[in-house]
């Protein structure tokens, strides 16, 4: 019987995370032991104790922004595999989505990851940086769990912020030392992955696996809302890039943006306040 460590975030999955982490009971007939990530106070220290052993990570894309983060630069030999049971679950659906529900092994996707700059803190992620409206949908969407038990519906969150409530800005963005001056932006955002905010395919062209590690920038920019809500309703189909007047595209190893007024940014899903930049940096070969 092999033996597995299971690793669940109790609050993903609209806080059903280890009530779904232990339906791997009645997939892998092997012994499980369960852990509750946000217990692990030393990673390093429960790395070793696992021997080597096969871990298996139970959550979604904020779970596994939270391994990569609290495991980087530790040395281990495990197998890392995943199980999503998250609620968007954008890694799930760019990587193994018609694959079967896991847990699939992931460790080629847990190297060489791309770092973040935010109010002077570092960051790796996995999928991407939102900034801009998608930001604004996330900082809703925590607003909401706090309200209610019922899913949040990201979708409908940003069609009323770019009818009514959302306001653009004004931004620098720098791709890799060349500076481009844009008015009336609604996002700008660095993808590592095809996917964010619960399957918009923001990067349709993005591959997570390329050889030289590049990352996909998006810009939306425009005065013109009719237009501007056109192209937002094709984005789960990654259609949005037809655009090309009011939707930029830029392959980079280096970005810098800049707003003219602070707003809140996405990581993985994990929402930060009161933004005014954010800087980053491909794990380039």
């Amino acid at each position: 019987m092999k033996k597995y460590y299971v690793l669940f975030n109790p609050y993903s999955g609209n806080g059903k995370g280890e009530e779904y982490a232990r339906k791997l009971n009645s997939i892998l007939n092997d012994e499980l032991i369960y852990f509750s990530m946000p217990k692990i106070t030393d990673f390093k220290k429960f790395l070793s104790m696992t021997k080597g052993e096969d871990i298996i990570i139970c959550g979604g894309d904020g779970t596994l922004n939270y391994f990569i983060n609290h495991t980087d630069g530790i040395k281990y030999k495990n197998n890392i595999l995943y199980y999503s049971t998250g609620s968007g679950n954008d890694f799930y659906n760019d990587v193994f989505k018609g694959k079967g529900e896991g847990p699939h092994l992931i460790n080629e996707y847990l190297k060489d990851l791309p770092t973040v700059i935010v109010k002077g803190k570092e960051y790796k992620f996995i999928n991407g940086i939102g900034y801009g409206i998608d930001g604004y949908c996330c900082e809703m969407g925590d607003l909401h769990r706090k309200k209610s038990t019922k899913p949040v519906n990201y979708t409908k969150i940003a069609l009323k912020g770019l009818l009514y409530d959302y306001k653009p800005t004004n931004a620098i963005v720098t791709v890799d030392s060349v500076k481009h001056a844009y008015k009336k932006v609604w996002l700008a955002s660095t993808m590592n992955g095809r996917y964010y905010g619960g399957g918009m395919m923001i990067a349709p062209y993005q591959n997570r696996l390329n050889s030289d590690r590049s990352l996909t920038v998006v810009v939306l920019h425009g005065m013109i809302k009719l237009k501007v809500l056109t192209a937002f309703a094709t984005v789960f189909k990654g259609e949005h890039v037809r655009f090309k007047k009011i939707v930029d595209l830029y392959t980079a190893h280096e970005v810098k943006v800049e707003f003219d007024r602070p707003v809140a940014l996405q990581i993985d899903g994990e929402t930060i306040l009161g933004v005014t930049e954010y800087t980053v940096k491909s794990n380039k070969k």
